[in-house]
């Protein structure tokens, strides 16, 4: 049994854009997002841009919605862990 509807974010975060979808009940009892940034730019939850998160059902929408989850998350993460969004280059 499949989810709600799926729902389509795209959103700048500190300069780096980035799509959420967000599939509210997927498999009937979990949340899912995912995340992918433009040029798989790195993130506090993610160092390849991309970002595949399944939660207990309810927890995005007691959090104000995919945008406000997803900006929440990043935020406490880039705090915990002290992230720039710096890049570095080999070249």
């Amino acid at each position: 049994m499949e989810g709600k509807d799926m729902e389509t974010h795209n959103i700048t975060w500190r300069s780096i854009g980035l799509e959420i979808t967000f599939t509210p009940e997927k498999f009937g009892m979990t949340d899912h997002i995912e995340l992918r940034t433009e040029g798989r730019h790195p993130l506090p939850v993610t160092e390849t841009g991309y970002r595949s998160h399944f939660m207990p059902s309810g927890t995005v929408e007691a959090h104000g919605g995919a945008v406000a989850f997803v900006t929440s998350w990043l935020e406490h993460e880039a705090k915990r862990t002290r992230w720039s969004g710096a890049q570095l280059s080999l070249f």
